[in-house]
Order: structure tokens, then sequence, then C-alpha cells
């Protein structure tokens, strides 16, 4: 599968997802953490009255969240289905003023009609995995991002210790998705097949070294379960807080920041 089929069928696989997406994820007490976390680390750098490029934007969850917090942002998606999701979510909340979006995969960024350029620019929940051309993404990010500017992404890397610990219940499979190189691993969502590939923190930062220097780094559900273990907090909830508890004060630290479900990564324009 090419580059533009696999975008397409990404497309088409959020776009029916996107009718159930907030559904699924929204009451769910692990990916909650994960949003607050990632909110809290954008905000780390956020200057008074930013103003935030969000690339594959979904439903616009964040976006709302960070213009209720008096930013403005500019989302993008590849996905009609999530921008139209978006679109509704933000004019019942009366945020027209604060958000606004377009229609562009993150490969194509000097097509944007929007091009800033921007305070920050902010990513999540490895909506950059679904390329094998994330050199080529960011590379295209120093124009948008002015200078003093911030990136934030959200990424999978090519290891996670919750998943490889999978081997041991016989889901090999699982176990050892991530170790499929230039190969990528093929995703199914809501009846869509398309590829996804998996980055390791060397190689974002060997990518934006010469526009950017590293501000921060972190491991994401590293110590705390990845929220595909359903119900975990729910279940043993003594236990999940203690395992926040314990990521947050070594998510910073080797080798915890980069063998989590995530890694959150910031660097700032030179």
């Amino acid at each position: 599968m090419n580059a533009t089929t696999n975008e397409i069928q990404a497309a088409k696989a959020f776009t029916r997802q996107s009718v159930l997406f907030d559904d699924i994820y929204s009451n769910d007490a692990i990916i909650q953490y994960k949003r607050e976390r990632v909110r809290q680390h954008v905000k780390k750098f956020l200057a008074p009255g930013a103003h935030i490029l969000e690339l594959n934007a979904g439903t616009g969850e964040d976006a709302i969240f960070f213009a209720e917090q008096g930013y403005t942002v500019h989302a993008t998606d590849i996905s009609g289905g999530m921008l139209d999701k978006l679109s509704q979510k933000v004019t019942a909340k009366e945020l027209d003023h604060k958000v606004t979006h377009e229609l562009c995969s993150y490969t194509s960024l000097d097509n944007l009609i929007e091009k800033g350029p921007y305070d920050q620019l902010f990513s999540n929940f490895a909506g950059l995995n679904c390329t094998d051309q994330l050199d080529k993404v960011l590379s295209s990010l120093s124009p948008l991002i002015k200078t003093g500017g911030v990136v934030t992404l959200v990424i999978l890397p090519k290891f996670c210790l919750w998943e490889f610990l999978l081997i041991g219940k016989g889901k090999v499979r699982t176990a050892l998705r991530r170790f499929t190189g230039k190969k990528g691993t093929v995703a199914h969502v809501q009846g869509e097949y398309f590829t996804c590939w998996y980055y390791n923190p060397s190689y974002v930062i060997q990518h934006m070294k010469n526009d950017f220097t590293l501000l921060a780094l972190e491991g994401l559900c590293a110590i705390v379960p990845p929220s595909y273990m359903t119900h975990f907090a729910e279940k043993h909830p003594q236990v999940f807080r203690f395992l926040r508890r314990l990521e947050n004060r070594l998510r910073s630290r080797w080798p915890w920041r980069s063998i989590g479900d995530y890694y959150i990564i910031s660097f700032r324009r030179k």
C-alpha cells in the first residue's frame, strides 16, 4: 500500500469512527489521565493568547479545551467526518471565534491555507504514526512556527513495556507488533485497514535538530497501563492511583521516558 492509499484508508477509518469516537473514549479513566498529562505538558510552554496549530485534531476535544483556556486554535485533520464533529461541537459551545478548522494532511502542510506562523504546534495521540513519511512531516514544520515557538508531539515508540509483557499471556502478535520496522503494522478501525509505523524519540530528535532545540521528553503510560486494558482503573482504583503517582515521578527519567505506550516530546524553534 503506497503512502497516498494509506492516507485515504486512514481517513475512511477515522471518518467512520467519528460518530462513535467521543462515546467510546470520553469516560475512560486512563484516557482522561492521558489527556490531562498531555495538556499539562503543552500548557507549560504556552504563552498567554498563543495561536496553536493542531495536527490530527480529531473531534476537537483538545482544540476546545485550549480554546476554553483563552487560546486560539487552527485544527487540521485528514478525516472530513472528524472535522464535521469538531465543527458541531465548537458551534455548540459558541467557540467559532476561537477554533477554526481545515481539511489537510500533515504530509501536505505546504498546501495549508492558514500557514501562520503559529506560537505552538500540537499533535496528540499518535496521529503521526499513521505515516511512513514522518521525516517529511518534521521537515515541513519549521516555516509554520515563529522563532521561539514550540512543537509538542505525542508518538508511539518502537517498544512499549506493557505491550511486550503481553508475551507472557500468549499474546505474541500484540507483544511484538512494534518490531515490524519499515513494513509497519496493519491497523483495523471500523472495517478499514491501514498501516502504522513506530518511531523512537531519537528519530524525531535527529530530524528536528537543525531548526529546533529539545525542551522536554516524557513517557506516557510507561507505568500506568495503556488504555486498551479496559476498566483497569475502575477495577483497581488504589493500584491505578499508585501507578499514576509513580509515573508522574519517573516520567522524564530513563528508561521510562522512552518505553511507554506513547512519549510526549517538545521542541523550541531556534
